[in-house]
């Protein structure tokens, strides 16, 4: 497993070994001795996620607050889409900073979210299956947002936004400024 530091303060993005032959291609997405070993953190994931997008879905930015704030490994099965995490730990050197990446079917990586981050994405392929691993249990009463289009955090989701497919639930969400300023 190949690991890049991003911008962001521990967070990580991973490109698993993969085997190909005229089979197909072969690849460990997780083995936890491995990633301890790769980047250092022990998180034990406990519950296993999965979502199926269409193209222009918009998903975030979503993160769990408190004794409850997830640390995620997330990917992509099937297709293509644009992760964005956005550093929401007060008195982190990138607090309020936002990383993308281009994650899909081809290139493979994984991206290593600690906890403290707000997540989201959208599909920039027909489908995605969109995968993620997590260190704590979904718990709805400690549900947070941020506005996908919140002016401070200026998100470029390489999207046209009049064609964005985005629930009433995100379209609710407030902005950075009211959640920590």
């Amino acid at each position: 497993m190949q690991v890049e530091e991003t911008p962001l303060k521990d967070c990580y993005l991973l490109k698993p070994s993969v085997f190909k032959d005229k089979r197909g291609i072969f690849l460990e997405s997780y083995n936890r001795k491995v990633f301890e070993e790769a980047i250092g953190i022990r998180d034990e994931f406990v519950q296993d996620n999965q979502s199926v997008s269409r193209y222009g879905v918009l998903r975030g930015l979503h993160f769990q607050t408190g004794e409850f704030a997830q640390a995620k490994l997330v990917r992509v099965i099937h297709g293509k889409v644009l992760d964005v995490v956005v550093d929401l730990r007060p008195g982190s050197p990138t607090f309020k900073k936002v990383y993308k990446v281009v994650l899909d079917d081809e290139n493979l990586l994984q991206l290593y979210i600690p906890k403290g981050f707000g997540h989201g994405f959208i599909t920039l392929s027909d489908i995605s299956v969109f995968a993620y691993k997590c260190d704590r249990y979904y718990t709805p009463g400690a549900e947070g947002g941020i506005i996908y289009n919140d002016p401070d955090l200026a998100i470029d989701w390489q999207f046209p936004e009049e064609k964005m497919i985005i629930s009433d639930k995100d379209l609710q969400q407030p902005t950075f400024k009211k959640l920590f300023e």
